[in-house]
């Protein structure tokens, strides 16, 4: 079953397109500048399985790739080509694949960053609050 959804997620053009904006650190807006359309309209790139050769060749160009290599991308042949490309520095495939799974979700960590930040921030407030009640 795993293969099944390893292989649509290998066909799923847009998906390909998100992976590689995010490798190259890009928002939807930075991409959206440089097609000269609407962050909305990436998005529904990004979401679109089957993407005409033409549109996926212009795309590729905003994005510094090769036609084929977006087309043909997959984070497979990424983590192969890194670890061989660093084999002898040190690197492994799983440190890696430990940033490629990043990737997928940089929403969830910056609100985990913010949560956390909040926590710290209420500790201080409550401290505060604690100094003024015993001057008082």
């Amino acid at each position: 079953m795993s293969e099944l959804i390893t292989n649509k997620l290998n066909l799923h053009r847009g998906r390909k397109i998100e992976r590689v904006r995010k490798l190259r650190g890009w928002t939807q807006i930075t991409l959206a500048e440089k097609l000269g359309i609407s962050k909305q309209a990436v998005s529904k790139l990004e979401q679109s399985e089957n993407i005409r050769d033409e549109k996926l060749a212009e795309i590729a160009i905003a994005l510094g790739v090769t036609f084929e290599g977006l087309r043909d991308f997959s984070e497979d042949k990424v983590l192969y080509n890194t670890n061989n490309f660093f084999e002898n520095c040190g690197v492994s495939a799983t440190s890696i694949a430990a940033n490629v799974e990043n990737i997928h979700n940089p929403l969830k960590e910056t609100i985990e960053m913010f949560e956390r930040q909040l926590a710290a921030a209420r500790v201080d407030l409550l401290e505060l609050v604690k100094k003024n009640i015993i001057k008082e």
